[in-house]
C-alpha cells in the first residue's frame, strides 16, 4: 500500500497528471496506478486528489470526476475518507444522479455531505427529493443543523407542506437553532409567508435574538407578497427605528408595497433614502423606484428614472412598458419595446405579454400579430401569461376565433387563461359559448373566482341571457361561496334594466350596503334607455346626493334630457357643468388603414383626404337610403331643427372614419375595423348596418362596451345592446 517516502519518479509522475485532461491517462493505466500507490504517501496522495478533483469541477467535467474515483480505488486508495468530497465533486460539476448513487452507497456521511445533497435537490427545483433526503436524515439519527434547516424550509414551502414544516420548525427549537441564527430565522419567516401565516412570520422575527437587514427584509416581502403592503411598510419603520441598515433588496421590496399602496409620500421618502445610502445606481432598487411611480400614475417620472439607469436589464425594461400600459400611453411602449429589442435585451413572457396588452388596448391587430410570432419564436405561445395575453388581444381585436385557437394551444389551461377567454366571448356578444366554458370549468376542476363571474355577467349582459344571468348571480354565494362586489352587483343591474326590469334593479341596489354612485348611474342609463324620466327624476336625486359633483352623472342627465326634448333642463345642467369645470369627452373615432392610424372627430375636416371621404359618404348615404334607412334624429342631443339634426347625424365620427376606410381599400375585401372611444350611437348603428350589405364587407366597430360585428345588413348584437 502506501509508502512512507517518495521518490524522484513518483515525483515526475505527481507534476505529470496534475493536468486534467490526463486523468483519462491515469485511469486506463495500470502501471500509473501501481506507480502512485508505491510511491507516494498516503497525506500526499490526498492532496493530489483533492487538486485534480478541483481542477475537474473547475472546468466541470463528470467523465473526469468518475476516472479519479476509479483510480482511487484501482490505486488502493482508502476512498471512504474521500466520498463527501466526490460527491460534492459531482454536485459541482451538475450531477446529482452520481451524486446520489454514491451518496447511497456510503457507509457513514458527514452532515455537510447531507447538507450538500439537500441544497442541491432545492437549486435543481426537486424540493421532493431534498424533503426525502431530510426525512432520511432525521432517521438516521443525524441531527440537521442551520444550513440544513435554512435549506428544507424553503422545500416545505415550494410543496405548500405546511404540517411538516411546522414539524422541522419544532425540531428547530427542540435543537436550539432558530432563535441564535438569523439566517434560519429568515428561511422560516419566508416559509410562513408562503404558507400565508403572517402571524408567524412575525412571532418568528419578534423572537429572533439576531435581527439582521436579510430577516427583516424577508418579512417585508412576505407582508408585501400577501396583499399587507401597510404592514410591510410598518415593518420597514420598525427596521429603520432598530438601526439596522436596509439593502437595495429591502428597498426595492418596500417600494412594491408603497406603489401596491399609492403611497406615493412614502414612497418619496424612501426614493430620497436610496439616494442618501448610494444605491441610486443599484438597478434592483432602482427598477422598484420606476414601478412605485407608474403604479402612482407619475409615468413621467418612472421615464426620468430609467433614463438614469446606464444599462437597464430585462426586469427594468420590462417594468418601463408596464407601467406606459397601465397609465395609458401604450404608444410609448410599443416605441420602447422596439427599442429593448435593438439592444438585444432579452424578452421573457411578461415582457411580451405587456406589450401584447399595448396592441389590444389601441386594437392594433397586425402589430399584434407580429409580436405573436415573436412569442412563438421565443417558444412562449404555450406560456400562460403570454397566451392570456394573446387570448385577450385577439378578444379586444374582435377574433374570438383566433382567441379560441390560442386557447385550444395552451398547455395547461389555468382561472387566468379561462377568464381571458370568457372575456373574449363576452365583448364580442358571443354568450353561449362563454356559458359553456364556465360550465366546462366545474368538469376541469378550476374553481372560478370573482373575475370570472364579472366576465360570466357581462356575457350574458352583451347577449340579453337575463334568466341565465340571475341564475349565475344567485350561485355565486349559494354554490362558491364567492363574495359578491360592486362590479357583480352592476353587471346584473345593468342586465336587469337594459332588459326593462328597472323595478327589479333598484330593488337589487337597495340590497347593496352602501350603493356607490357606479350602481345608481347604471340604473340612469337604463332608465335613458326605457325612456323612463318619472323614475329617472328619483334616481337623479339618489346619484346627486352620493357625488354631487360627479361629471359622468350629469353628462348622462344632460344627454337624457336632450333626447327627451327638455332644453331648459339641459340648459341648467350645462350651466352647472360649467361652474363644475366639467368638460365632456368629446366624440373620438379612429381606423387602423395599411398600418397607419386615422383619427376623426365629429364633423371633421381636418383630415388630408376630407373631400375624398365626404365624397364617399354622400355615396354610401345615398346607397343605404335606397334599402330603406331612415335618419333617426333622436340621437341628436342638441336643439337644432330637423334638417340640420340629419346634418349632424352625416357628420357623425364612426360614419367618417368608415367612409375613409372604404375609399382607401376600395380595391379590397378584407374586413375593417373600427374604434369608438364612446358608445356607438344609435343612428350610426343602424347606418353601419345597411353599408354592411351596400359593400359586401365585414366591419366591425369596438365601441366603449363592446364590439358590434356587422355583416350583411346584420349586426352580432341582434341590436341588444
Amino acid at each position: 500500500m502506501m509508502q512512507g517516502t517518495r521518490s524522484a519518479g513518483g515525483a515526475r509522475l505527481w507534476n505529470f497528471i496534475m493536468e486534467p485532461k490526463l486523468v483519462i491517462h491515469l485511469h486506463s493505466s495500470a502501471y500509473g496506478a501501481q506507480r502512485v500507490s508505491n510511491t507516494i504517501t498516503l497525506s500526499e496522495a490526498s492532496h493530489f486528489y483533492s487538486s485534480l478533483l478541483r481542477q475537474c469541477t473547475q472546468i466541470k467535467s463528470i467523465a473526469n470526476v468518475k476516472a479519479i474515483q476509479t483510480h482511487m480505488i484501482t490505486s488502493g486508495f482508502p476512498i471512504l475518507n474521500f466520498e463527501s468530497k466526490l460527491v460534492d465533486g459531482y454536485l459541482k460539476c451538475g450531477s446529482i444522479l452520481d451524486a446520489r448513487n454514491l451518496f447511497d452507497e456510503m457507509p457513514q456521511r458527514h452532515i455537510v455531505t447531507w447538507n450538500s445533497m439537500i441544497a442541491s435537490y432545492i437549486g435543481n427545483k426537486r424540493s421532493k427529493d431534498a424533503i426525502g433526503i431530510f426525512r432520511r436524515m432525521v432517521l438516521e439519527g443525524v441531527f440537521p443543523d442551520e444550513y440544513t434547516f435554512s435549506s428544507v424550509f424553503k422545500a416545505f414551502s415550494e410543496l405548500n407542506i405546511e404540517w411538516e414544516g411546522r414539524r422541522a420548525h419544532s425540531l428547530c427549537v427542540v435543537l436550539g437553532v432558530n432563535a441564535s441564527n438569523a439566517f434560519v430565522s429568515s428561511a422560516l419567516v419566508d416559509m410562513y409567508a408562503k404558507f400565508g401565516k403572517m402571524r408567524d412570520a412575525r412571532l418568528v422575527l419578534d423572537g429572533a435574538m439576531e435581527k439582521d437587514v436579510v430577516l427583516f427584509t424577508a418579512l417585508i416581502v412576505g407582508y408585501s407578497q400577501q396583499g399587507a403592503d401597510a404592514e410591510a411598510l410598518k415593518v420597514f419603520r420598525c427596521m429603520i427605528n432598530e438601526g439596522v441598515n436596509a439593502n437595495e433588496y429591502t428597498f426595492a421590496s418596500v417600494l412594491i408595497a408603497c406603489g401596491n399602496l399609492g403611497d406615493l409620500g412614502d414612497g418619496k421618502l424612501i426614493h430620497g433614502l436610496i439616494i442618501k445610502m448610494g444605491f441610486e445606481s443599484a438597478v434592483a432598487s432602482q427598477t422598484s423606484v420606476l414601478t412605485m411611480y407608474s403604479k402612482c400614475g407619475l409615468i413621467d417620472e418612472s421615464m426620468k428614472v430609467f433614463k438614469q439607469l446606464a444599462h437597464p436589464n430585462q426586469v427594468t425594461w420590462t417594468s418601463l412598458i408596464a407601467g406606459l400600459v397601465q397609465n395609458g400611453r401604450e404608444e410609448m411602449a410599443l416605441t420602447k419595446f422596439r427599442k429593448m429589442i435593438r439592444n438585444s435585451v432579452n424578452l421573457n413572457s411578461y415582457t411580451l405579454s405587456s406589450v401584447l396588452r399595448a396592441c389590444s388596448s389601441l386594437a392594433m391587430l397586425e402589430e399584434g400579430r407580429q409580436i405573436h410570432a415573436i412569442v412563438t419564436k421565443f417558444g412562449l405561445d404555450r406560456d400562460r401569461y403570454a397566451g392570456a395575453a394573446l387570448i385577450d388581444l385577439y378578444g379586444k381585436c374582435g377574433s374570438t376565433q383566433l382567441a379560441r385557437l390560442v386557447f385550444d394551444s395552451l398547455m395547461e389551461v389555468d382561472v387566468v387563461s379561462m377568464n381571458s377567454m370568457i372575456y373574449s366571448y363576452a365583448q364580442n356578444s358571443v354568450g353561449p359559448e362563454a356559458l359553456d366554458l364556465f360550465h366546462m370549468m366545474k368538469d376541469m376542476s378550476l374553481q372560478p373566482n370573482d373575475v370570472t363571474f364579472v366576465s360570466v355577467l357581462l356575457a350574458c349582459n352583451n347577449a340579453g341571457l337575463v334568466e341565465e344571468g340571475c341564475q349565475i348571480f344567485a350561485s355565486m354565494k349559494n354554490d362558491y361561496n364567492i363574495e359578491l362586489s360592486i362590479d357583480h352587483y352592476a353587471c346584473l343591474v345593468d342586465l336587469l334594466g337594459r332588459s326593462g326590469r328597472l323595478e327589479e334593479a333598484e330593488m337589487l341596489i337597495k340590497q347593496v350596503t352602501n350603493p356607490d354612485v357606479v350602481l345608481w348611474r347604471t340604473l340612469l342609463s337604463a332608465c335613458r334607455i326605457h325612456g323612463k324620466v318619472d323614475m329617472v327624476e328619483r334616481i337623479k336625486n339618489r346619484v346627486l346626493e352620493l357625488a354631487p359633483e360627479d361629471g359622468g352623472t350629469h353628462v348622462l342627465l344632460s344627454n337624457l334630457y336632450a333626447s327627451k326634448g327638455n332644453w331648459n333642463q339641459v340648459i341648467e345642467i350645462k350651466s352647472t357643468m360649467k361652474e363644475m369645470k366639467v368638460k365632456k369627452n368629446p366624440a373620438m373615432s379612429w381606423v387602423d388603414v395599411d398600418k397607419e392610424v386615422h383619427t376623426f372627430m365629429a364633423g371633421d375636416w381636418s383630415h388630408p383626404c376630407s373631400r375624398e371621404i365626404f365624397e364617399k359618404l354622400d355615396e354610401l348615404t345615398e346607397k343605404v337610403k335606397i334599402l330603406g334607412y331612415v335618419p333617426d334624429t333622436r340621437f341628436v342631443l342638441q336643439d337644432l331643427d330637423e334638417d340640420n339634426k340629419q346634418k349632424s347625424l352625416y357628420c357623425h365620427s364612426e360614419k367618417l372614419a368608415l367612409a375613409f376606410a372604404l375609399w382607401k381599400t376600395s380595391n379590397k375585401t378584407t374586413p375593417i375595423r373600427i374604434m369608438k372611444n364612446l358608445r356607438v350611437c344609435g343612428d350610426c348603428h343602424t347606418w353601419i348596418k345597411f353599408v354592411s350589405k351596400v359593400v359586401q364587407r365585414e366591419i366591425s366597430a369596438r365601441d366603449a362596451k363592446r364590439f358590434h360585428h356587422f355583416k350583411d345588413g346584420f349586426c352580432s348584437c341582434r341590436d341588444y345592446w
